[in-house]
């Protein structure tokens, strides 16, 4: 792979230090990191453990959440596709790329195992290339419109009962028309990346994230006819919560934050001006990484 990119000077470690397993992980690549004369950037709140455990090293700095990720030239993230979810809250505001290490059962987004550690040497360097995905923009309103709470996804947008197993009532409006109701468990509206994740599992089409769309899925509705819809990423969409039975349902985004919905609360989903960008270093495509990911006797 050519080099298209400038070197990377400095990295921030996004890991999980109270799992001895992500701990020792993160800090044999920050070790691998600094033998390569980079730059490694912790979060302030590891600073003391990191000492304690007699593994601070001259390339080491501890920096507050803004200028951990505003500094950083890469984010390299420890875990599974939950904490890279995580690690693209903090990253792509900044707009900083991220590379994941696979320590969870999937780590579909996830670039590299442990055991390629090498491959950061040509990393580094700039051999790398990016992999932009979208994602949503979140609002909640209440029945006068007005905006009560905002995020962002990568992954997905959830709206169901909770830990209730009991129908909900929603209508699907895009661009101001009403185009359906649903009586069902719930609603997923995802991007290309969340088409493998929930969305897939409720039986949402399978979406190349090269694709500018966004996937609408019902969970387990109440009708012969409820289908998963896909829409164009330039879409509005708004889904009015009409459970007069419920005090509140919940919205989730991206499995990490909930906000409570209440009667006529509307949830609008747009495309987001924000984009999470991977750093992609290994010739595979979508297509591999789905075979190789998914349809693995663990998933058959």
């Amino acid at each position: 792979m050519n080099a298209q990119n400038p070197k990377i000077h400095r990295v921030a470690i996004f890991s999980n230090f109270n799992i001895p397993e992500k701990a020792a992980a993160a800090l044999q690549v920050a070790d691998f990191l600094a033998e390569l004369d980079v730059t490694v950037a912790f979060h302030i709140s590891h600073r003391d453990k990191i000492f304690r455990m007699h593994r601070h090293r001259g390339n080491f700095v501890y920096l507050g959440t803004e200028e951990l990720y505003k500094t950083a030239d890469m984010v390299a993230v420890f875990g599974g596709d939950g904490t890279i979810l995580e690690a693209a809250r903090y990253a792509a505001p900044q707009d900083v790329p991220m590379l994941g290490f696979n320590l969870g059962r999937v780590g579909y987004m996830a670039e590299l195992e442990l055991s390629e550690i090498e491959c950061l040497r040509e990393i580094c360097e700039g051999n790398y290339v990016l992999d932009e995905r979208s994602m949503l923009s979140v609002e909640v309103m209440n029945s006068a419109r007005k905006v009560r709470k905002s995020s962002f996804a990568l992954n997905d947008a959830v709206l169901t009962n909770g830990s209730m197993a009991r129908l909900v009532d929603l209508e699907l409006y895009e661009s101001g028309t009403l185009l359906t109701k649903y009586r069902a468990d719930g609603l997923i509206l995802s991007t290309p990346s969340g088409s493998t994740a929930y969305s897939m599992s409720a039986g949402g089409s399978i979406i190349d994230p090269k694709l500018s769309a966004i996937c609408v899925t019902p969970i387990c509705p109440y009708s012969l006819i409820s289908r998963p819809i896909i829409f164009s990423d330039s879409s509005v969409l708004e889904v009015r919560n009409l459970s007069k039975r419920e005090k509140m349902i919940y919205l989730t985004v991206d499995g990490k934050i909930n906000i409570e919905l209440y009667y006529d609360d509307i949830v609008r989903i747009t495309k987001s001006n924000l984009r999470t960008r991977l750093i992609k270093y290994k010739n595979t495509s979508f297509y591999t990484n789905l075979r190789a990911k998914l349809c693995t006797p663990d998933f058959l």
